[in-house]
């Protein structure tokens, strides 16, 4: 059973920069799907950002494309999502989503479609 562990949240500046990592541990297969949902206060769950370590998926919203980049370490079961120039807008919790469904593009960004959560790192955006 693939277990997820985030880490890497704080308290940031506008303007700064993060990087979130999501461990995965047990045998999380190359064609695994992983995603990265944020809900902030009073919001519902929100898709941030998806893809396959075989790097034949990569999906952003609209609302981080440009400054939010999503990677995977593959031999280290590793993902990440760095975030550049943060606003207080995205002050959220940041949860890891996986699932060994190969998902597309559309179908990534529902966290229906994702069977495992980590336990979420809060990510606060203040001066």
């Amino acid at each position: 059973q693939v277990q997820l562990v985030e880490s890497g949240g704080g308290l940031v500046q506008p303007g700064g920069s993060l990087r979130l990592s999501c461990a995965a541990s047990g045998r999380a297969s190359s064609t695994y799907t992983m995603g990265w949902f944020r809900q902030g206060p009073g919001k519902e769950r929100e898709f941030v950002a998806a893809m396959r370590y075989t790097r034949s998926l990569t999906a952003y919203a609209d609302a981080v494309k440009g400054r939010f980049t999503i990677s995977s370490d593959r031999a280290e079961g590793t993902l990440f999502l760095k975030m550049n120039n943060l606003k207080p807008e995205v002050t959220a919790v940041y949860y890891c989503a996986a699932t060994p469904s190969q998902l597309i593009a559309s179908t990534s960004r529902s966290m229906d479609n994702y069977d495992l959560w980590g336990q979420g790192t809060q990510v606060t955006v203040s001066s």
